[in-house]
């Protein structure tokens, strides 16, 4: 079965799609959103070592020109990914199907499903088709937390075993995306309608930017347009927590004004989406 870089595992998380559900986050994205607020997932580790020579609790070392994580030892100090220039981590286990699925069956009685994140999960599709399948046999539902940068429609197998996605639209503008995200949107946009046409579309999620009152408007439309009453949309405001030293210096120390975020409510609900919430 197909492996996948596990950055890290929540046993219970109420705000990862419907219920109660084990939340998992895979490493390595090919975003680089401003406001990222896990920018340590973007890359994969380059195995410089530096953060070996800072770690105080002795949980890393460099083995055959590697860094190797020691997660007995490790405290979660968080000093390995303050050190790191790549955007990256050491606290990365290589994890199979198989294995992860036994974590699952762990707390299975006390979930409705499990949702995969990231990073971006969609980097690793060959492991959430075994991963999924596994977690159907539980009787578990399977949600992605995807920014759309592959077209689902190619991994019909995949979408079988995947009751949904939840959609990040991080701007509808082709411009302004790349500027936000190092990345293009036109498969984002693709898979907006292709995932609603398809059933599979869990919820549509748009930060809300301060002092982009343009884009946010731009982009509201632009979904409301796609999606009007037939799903959900979450509208989640900014807030500068964790977030890259570009992010802040492009958006600010502040969150986004509550004003702001009010007047996208209002501004959706007059484009006749019925099911909004506010994060």
């Amino acid at each position: 079965m197909a492996q996948a870089p596990i950055n890290k595992i929540i046993n219970f998380s109420s705000v990862d799609g419907p219920g109660n559900r084990m939340a998992i986050f895979l490493q390595t994205c090919p975003f680089s959103c401003w406001y990222c607020h896990n920018p340590e997932t973007i890359k994969a580790c380059i195995h410089c070592g530096d953060c070996v020579l800072t770690c105080p609790s002795d949980a890393l070392h460099m083995i055959d020109g590697k860094v190797v994580w020691d997660e007995d030892k490790c405290t979660q100090c968080d000093t390995c990914i303050r050190t790191c220039k790549y955007s990256s981590t050491p606290k990365i286990l290589e994890m199979s199907a198989e294995s992860l699925i036994k974590r699952v069956r762990e707390v299975k009685p006390f979930i409705k499903g499990v949702t995969v994140s990231g990073g971006e999960c969609m980097n690793h599709p060959d492991f959430l088709l075994d991963f999924f399948t596994l977690v159907k046999a539980e009787g578990l539902g399977t949600l992605l937390d995807s920014n759309g940068f592959r077209r689902f429609a190619d991994y019909p197998k995949l979408m079988e075993v995947c009751d949904g996605v939840m959609l990040d639209v991080k701007a509808s503008d082709p411009a302004f995306h790349q500027e936000l995200t190092k990345a293009d949107n036109s498969m984002v946009l693709l898979n907006l309608e292709q995932l609603l046409n398809t059933h599979k579309l869990q919820e549509v999620r748009i930060v809300i930017l301060p002092n982009k009152p343009d884009e946010n408007e731009r982009t509201i439309r632009y979904v409301a347009s796609i999606i009007q009453d037939k799903a959900p949309l979450k509208l989640l405001r900014y807030r500068p927590f964790g977030v890259r030293d570009e992010g802040l210096k492009e958006l600010g120390m502040g969150n986004t004004s509550l004003e702001e975020m009010n007047r996208c409510l209002d501004l959706a609900k007059s484009l006749n989406v019925k099911d909004i919430e506010i994060k």
